[in-house]
């Protein structure tokens, strides 16, 4: 996303963009909008004062389900930020077993790196489809071209071996036949057509040293340039052969020193890590188990939240700027029983209400990735109409909500094991009918209402 299109975002946009996808949640909303839009003023600020204007972090707190990490995920996709969600648990504090807590940010620059390169990508897909349109051309019409040219490797300069140049005349048929071929492929007439293709192999094993996992660091990849790149003949249709070859022609068209420097530039202004369930690693009052531990792991989270330098394969990255959201149920816990330091770089805090049923009513229906609009459009593929009649939409939100009540409060998840449960049978069956359903009361209530009225065997089962 250019500086153009971020400066159009504004906090009123942003929230209004979060609507079409997450129910509810307003104060949330705001308050990720306002964070976001701070940095989008930051870039505007003179050098000397923009140093000094740190990102406002995030602690969001409520329920499993209600949306925390769906707002943080939106609003990366939205505003094209290098994007990576992690659970606070899979850390452990310096000199125990477990993971380095710097790997998040090593996680995050391989994020970027993959979106910078997928953007850089399509900015050269039409010289990469002609290269690999040459390349197949030589798969059907030889040409010898590529040894002519001189040995690809070492090997081939001791052993001396060198096909002889083709005459004039020879290239001049080559050339012809090349054309002829070429409109064809334009065409589409030669899709179905069967060639022989030349791809790199990479079968090969990583090397990693001990105790470097986390650096990211793997020796087959230094080690490769030293010898020649091991290739493979492949046998495919000239169509999954463009598939094949267009990333491998199209990487070969990309400056990575460039990808590298914009990726890290993108990561370090733009980045938004989100660390989930941060309540387990607060330290309860009264409570007795590893705190010493969940504290380490607050302490060694602090210096990337506050600002360090991290070194990863690509380069040393400064966590300065990047937006931390964490969030957490806090049931057992309340924010104070994080360590102080933790808690003052948090400093705007929302608390996400639970799901009511007119939510769940609403999620069925309003979101445009809602759920009954992709199981209809599952179903769809083979024929099978499914429509949900109004009082079949609120029957499933009642039960939905009434579960959660009864059992545990698991939010929306919910509703996709109910939704999924009514729909069972007709998922089964689809392949062998083609009929039109209508999901009224009577069809939820003939799938799951014995089911939902035993709370022993829902308590299983949804």
């Amino acid at each position: 996303m250019t500086r153009e299109e971020l400066d159009l975002l504004t906090p009123r946009r942003i929230v209004e963009e979060l609507d079409k996808y997450i129910i509810g949640q307003q104060v949330a909303k705001r308050a990720v909008a306002v964070a976001m839009r701070n940095r989008i003023r930051r870039q505007r600020l003179p050098e000397e004062m923009k140093k000094d204007v740190i990102p406002k972090n995030i602690l969001m707190m409520g329920p499993t389900g209600v949306g925390k990490t769906e707002i943080a995920r939106r609003l990366a996709e939205l505003t094209g930020s290098p994007f990576v969600k992690v659970e606070a648990t899979r850390f452990t504090e310096v000199g125990y077993v477990g993971k380095n807590v710097e790997s998040i940010i090593r996680e995050l620059v391989d994020v970027g790196i993959n979106m910078v390169k997928q953007e850089k990508i399509q900015e050269v897909e039409g010289k990469a489809s002609f290269q690999v349109e040459e390349r197949i051309l030589e798969s059907l019409v030889p040409g010898g071209q590529s040894k002519a040219n001189g040995p690809k490797n070492i090997f081939e300069l001791f052993q001396g071996t060198q096909q002889s140049r083709p005459s004039q005349e020879e290239i001049e048929r080559i050339r012809n036949r090349r054309e002829e071929y070429r409109e064809r492929l334009r065409s589409g007439d030669l899709e179905d057509l069967d060639i022989e293709i030349e791809l790199e192999d990479h079968s090969q094993p990583m090397i990693m040293i001990p105790g470097m996992e986390d650096m990211g660091i793997d020796m087959s990849g230094v080690l490769g340039g030293m010898v020649p790149k091991k290739v493979k003949r492949k046998k495919m249709r000239i169509g999954d052969a463009r598939r094949a070859l267009l990333p491998v022609e199209s990487e070969k068209l990309l400056d990575m020193d460039k990808v590298v420097s914009e990726a890290i530039e993108r990561v370090q202004n733009r980045g938004i890590v989100f660390i989930d369930e941060i309540d387990k690693i607060s330290f309860r009052s009264g409570s007795h188990g590893p705190d010493v531990s969940r504290e380490g792991v607050q302490r060694d989270l602090l210096p990337i939240i506050e600002g360090t330098t991290v070194t990863t394969k690509y380069g040393q990255v400064r966590t300065d700027y990047i937006l931390f959201i964490a969030a957490g149920a806090f049931h057992m816990a309340k924010p104070s029983d994080l360590i102080p330091e933790f808690q003052g770089r948090f400093p705007i805090r929302v608390e996400l209400s639970p799901l009511t049923e007119e939510d769940f009513l609403r999620i069925l229906t309003e979101p445009k990735n809602a759920i009954t609009r992709q199981y209809a459009a599952l179903l769809d593929t083979e024929g099978v109409k499914i429509t949900f009649s109004e009082d079949g939409l609120k029957e499933l939100a009642r039960v939905s909500h009434n579960l959660n009540e009864r059992i545990e409060n698991i939010g929306a998840r919910r509703l996709y094991t109910v939704v999924e449960k009514v729909l069972e049978e007709v998922s089964f069956q689809a392949p062998e009918i083609a009929v039109d359903i209508v999901i009224d009361r009577n069809y939820v209530d003939s799938k799951i209402g014995s089911i939902a009225a035993d709370e022993d065997l829902s308590a299983f089962i949804l």
